[in-house]
């Protein structure tokens, strides 16, 4: 008997040692992108943004969110797909980096916060030239459908691909 509880210990505990991330669930396109919500600092409505002259195309310009001046990025234009179309659902997500403080990506819909364990994920392990594949660090599985997950520091730090 002390065998068996011990043994019914020891599953519980694996079953706690499984780490569950959070991922927001945003739209791109057609397609649905995680990012770790451990990067998300804010998600603001879309507002103006001031063009800074000579910026990669990806960069959009900066915002001014409470005084803090924020640069803005296009994940669009930086994986290669056409131009944003900004609509009422249009969203921008502030990412707070380590050593490289804000930075706002524009997303055309935040559509739900999901919980994400280790066995609903599988890793990236494609070797793929195509630049869209180089920003996806897995892809996870909530519920029917498939959520590419955002490797955030690709995204950032990611040189100029055109």
């Amino acid at each position: 008997m002390a065998i068996a509880n011990n043994q019914i210990e020891t599953n519980e505990n694996k079953n706690k040692e499984k780490e569950v991330k959070q991922y927001i669930v945003v739209q791109i396109g057609s397609e649905k992108y995680g990012i770790d919500i451990s990067y998300v600092n804010n998600i603001v409505r879309m507002q103006k943004i001031t063009r800074v002259p000579k910026a990669q195309e990806y960069f959009k310009g900066i915002i001014n969110l409470r005084g803090e001046i924020v640069p803005v990025m296009s994940i669009r234009l930086k994986m290669g797909l056409e131009d944003d179309t900004f609509t009422s659902t249009s969203r921008i997500i502030i990412l707070k980096i380590e050593d490289k403080g804000s930075l706002g990506v524009i997303v055309d819909e935040v559509c739900e916060v999901v919980n994400l364990s280790e066995d609903q994920i599988e890793n990236n392990n494609i070797n793929s030239n195509h630049v869209k594949d180089t920003f996806i660090n897995g892809i996870g599985t909530s519920g029917d459908q498939l959520i590419s997950l955002f490797e955030i520091n690709a995204i950032v730090d990611e040189k100029d691909n055109a």
